[in-house]
């Protein structure tokens, strides 16, 4: 099976570099060359256009947000301007809307479209580690099992509609949000009141707590490792903005949400746009006199 990669972030490489280490052919391409350099080196060819990298059998996208996924779609020398019909899989966090419409084109292209956002910070993905949301034609979803147990270490069905593992992975990062609001609040409490923030961590980990989202943004917390950002801020605000649509379009109340999103933008003006989107807590902190 010959695969296309395309968007070589932090995510995006360690995705491909897991898909070349399994012994399939990959034709891979960044806006910016230079990134592919280490994949090339391992054996992987490098495209000159969106294009060329989907003149394949399954083509992924990992990219930032619907600007970047639309252009490397839509654009001249874009996805759906390939000689071949691919198989597109989505693994970027983008908006229902957007999903929607790169389904409808692809069918009316003569190709395929599933999304498969995924669960898991870089380092995880480097592992292959990821969590994998996949939604869409049973068929489709069928050839890419290999190709998900290649880069994860789980995948879930959650619909036929590819948008709806869009949704999922909305309400997962709204869930990872809003657990990181929970925890800087409660560990600021504690350190206004003396208490270590580690020591706070591993009572609540220890006992009621023990998830894996407490334990890895626990961690960053309570040791304010906000640089360099595994997920950047504005990243999240992003993906704040897309689960305010989704809720809005749904006539869904989602009060925290208004809560979270302030504080993304409070450290971003705070602290500048390469801060993890855990740093609200640092914001969280200072308000409190800190």
């Amino acid at each position: 099976m010959n695969l296309g990669f395309i968007g070589l972030g932090n995510m995006g490489h360690a995705i491909a570099a897991n898909l070349l280490k399994a012994g399939y052919e990959l034709t891979v391409w960044n806006r910016t060359p230079e990134r592919a350099q280490a994949l090339v080196e391992a054996g992987a060819r490098r495209a000159q256009t969106p294009a060329e990298a989907a003149d394949v059998d399954v083509v992924f996208t990992m990219l930032g947000d619907d600007a970047a996924v639309s252009a490397v779609t839509f654009g001249d020398d874009g996805i759906l301007a390939a000689r071949a019909k691919p198989l597109h899989v989505s693994m970027s966090t983008i908006s229902t809307d957007l999903a929607e419409r790169l389904t409808q084109a692809h069918a009316d292209a003569g190709g395929r479209y599933i999304s498969a956002p995924v669960f898991g910070r870089p380092d995880a993905a480097a592992a292959a580690k990821l969590f994998v949301v996949t939604a869409g034609a049973e068929a489709d979803l069928a050839v890419c099992r290999p190709l998900f147990d290649a880069v994860g270490q789980r995948h879930f069905v959650v619909g036929d509609q590819p948008a709806q593992a869009n949704i999922v992975k909305l309400c997962g990062n709204f869930l990872i949000m809003s657990a990181i609001e929970g925890m800087a609040e409660a560990m600021t409490l504690a350190a206004k009141n003396g208490i270590d923030r580690s020591a706070l961590l591993e009572v609540l980990t220890s006992t009621l707590f023990g998830a894996p989202v407490y334990h890895t943004y626990g961690g960053i917390l309570a040791e304010e490792r906000f640089r360099p950002a595994g997920f950047a801020a504005p990243l999240g605000l992003k993906d704040m903005r897309l689960v305010g649509q989704a809720a809005e379009a749904a006539r869904v109340p989602l009060p925290l949400l208004g809560v979270v999103r302030d504080h993304l933008l409070s450290a971003i003006a705070r602290e500048g746009e390469d801060i993890d989107w855990s740093g609200i807590g640092a914001v969280i902190a200072k308000d409190a006199g800190l």
